[in-house]
């Protein structure tokens, strides 16, 4: 499957903006297509710092910014899936 270009995108979340708002929705496909999306930002930052840290030799700072980004995608999806997350400052 090809992957859609910005336009599409763009024209398709549109949509389903929409379709949320007026309550058109009944298979969740625009309810999934909008979460999807959100949830893709979060994981190509994380590839996008995976990336740099092993092509700069792992540094440290590299190293710290992709932990940074692995936690930002996982509150997204604590708060996306609506869990409560308790860091007990224990991992």
């Amino acid at each position: 499957m090809s992957k859609p270009t910005d336009a599409e995108l763009k024209t398709a979340l549109r949509r389903a903006m929409i379709m949320k708002e007026n309550n058109q929705d009944p298979d969740f496909l625009a309810k999934c297509l909008l979460n999807h999306h959100y949830r893709l930002s979060y994981l190509q930052d994380i590839l996008l710092a995976a990336d740099r840290y092993l092509n700069h030799g792992m540094a440290e700072l590299e190293h710290t910014k992709l932990l940074h980004m692995i936690d930002k995608a996982k509150q997204a999806e604590e708060h996306t899936a609506k869990l409560d997350h308790f860091d007990f400052g224990l991992d």
